[in-house]
């Protein structure tokens, strides 16, 4: 599908939808609990219905109601495998979180996806389910082969990389056979696992968390039980920062963007800061941010903990007064893109110039937008930034691909389109 995004004038209110990150998480974790859990107003994206696959393949049963999902968990919080196959689809999330998960079961299963996904480092992952017991077969890539059980044990993990297997590790690791000791090296993305703790107390699942120098220690006591409740999910700030950007360049008279006052921790709600650092004036409603439209000042940020907001953050940059730097790009190379490459080369056909020095990006403001066809090589992050491009900039831009926004946000554009973004699809 290929939509086109025109320069728009946007007012009203958007909501946010439900974030993907926590509702990975919150499945994952009941499908361990002791007893069903009903998770109220979960996402609907394709990562997560990746994340319910799995949790039905590995023996929960899955029963969908309106805005809700009931989770009955296998007994004794042990995966039993309906088959030997666990497919993720395109989430690096899914397949990095639910890897120890399936490792606690005696079977072996082998993990596999599409698309990108398919070219995405694993070595993490074999190596270090490896150090806790499980054995594995399979190069850096998926596929791979895991037979369990997760004794458990001690590991130490390079924190620099990714935080998923390691809120995998922290979610399975309460039903290990012994108690375990997990050091992280250099622990970038932090509010991720801060999000994955969050989750453990909600599940009532014991830990111990200190952090020396650069390094987190993690003491997690064997052979747990978990309790299950009703939880709700979060509204998504990696979506609502989108809209965030849409309001401060496109907003007449403003924007408000709802649903995103919730009580789990969220790397990009660090947007916040972005927009108050751009000059923004950003209100407080009951349920959510109001902003006006306005040009935004340069940044100079580190986004190594929300590596997510590269894609809109350099959109924005793009409109400000002077050039903006951008660091942390060292984490972009390993998503559903070679995502910093990508934003250099189809922001530039935009008119928009990026230029890499190392770790760090740097964008040009530009004058005047001109009329593209971006490719977002299959990244959703990039779907969102160019049509950031399309409303705010002084030309048509052209989106191919755009429907693979669904992996996080299946109903973006049907949201930028209610609050007057001009939006068509090329036919």
């Amino acid at each position: 599908m290929i939509i086109r995004v025109s320069p728009s004038t946007l007012s009203g209110e958007v909501t946010a939808p439900p974030s993907k990150s926590l509702s990975a998480r919150f499945i994952a974790a009941a499908l361990l609990a002791d007893s069903p859990t009903m998770l109220h107003g979960i996402s609907d994206c394709d990562d997560t219905n990746v994340a319910l696959s799995i949790a039905a393949a590995l023996g929960a049963e899955i029963e969908l109601g309106s805005d809700s999902v009931r989770i009955t968990p296998c007994l004794s919080s042990i995966p039993r495998p309906r088959s030997g196959k666990l497919h993720a689809g395109e989430s690096g999330l899914a397949a990095r979180l639910f890897a120890p998960i399936a490792a606690l079961s005696l079977d072996t299963l082998t993990l596999t996806g599409e698309g990108s996904l398919m070219n995405r480092p694993f070595e993490m992952v074999t190596n270090g389910l490896a150090a806790l017991g499980v054995k594995t077969t399979g190069g850096n890539t998926l596929p791979i082969t895991i037979e369990g059980p997760l004794v458990g044990g001690e590991i130490e993990i390079d924190g620099s990389i990714s935080s998923q297997f390691l809120t995998g590790l922290l979610l399975a690791l309460p039903y290990a056979e012994q108690d375990s000791k997990v050091l992280v090296h250099n622990l970038t993305s932090r509010p991720y696992i801060e999000m994955t703790l969050e989750v453990m107390r909600a599940f009532d699942l014991d830990f111990t968390h200190e952090t020396l120098d650069s390094c987190d220690t993690f003491l997690i006591p064997a052979g747990q039980t978990s309790r299950s409740l009703p939880l709700s999910t979060d509204g998504d700030w990696s979506a609502a920062s989108t809209f965030l950007v849409l309001g401060g360049l496109c907003a007449r008279p403003d924007l408000e963007i709802k649903g995103i006052r919730g009580i789990f921790t969220q790397a990009d709600s660090a947007i916040k800061g972005a927009m108050l650092f751009a000059g923004y004036h950003i209100l407080g409603t009951d349920d959510g941010l109001n902003l006006k439209k306005k040009r935004p000042r340069a940044i100079n940020l580190d986004l190594s903990n929300s590596p997510d907001l590269f894609p809109v953050l350099c959109a924005l940059a793009a409109f400000s007064n002077k050039p903006s730097r951008l660091s942390g790009a060292n984490r972009l190379s390993s998503k559903e893109s070679d995502r910093a490459s990508v934003l250099i080369s189809e922001f530039a056909k935009a008119g928009v110039r990026i230029e890499r020095e190392d770790d760090t990006l740097v964008i040009h403001p530009c004058k005047k937008t001109t009329a593209c066809r971006i490719d977002p090589h299959g990244d959703h992050r990039i779907v969102m930034a160019a049509a950031i491009l399309g409303c705010a900039g002084a030309a048509d831009i052209e989106i191919l691909d755009a429907d693979c926004v669904s992996k996080s946000y299946p109903s973006f554009f049907d949201d930028l389109d209610s609050i007057g973004g001009c939006v068509s699809e090329v036919r």
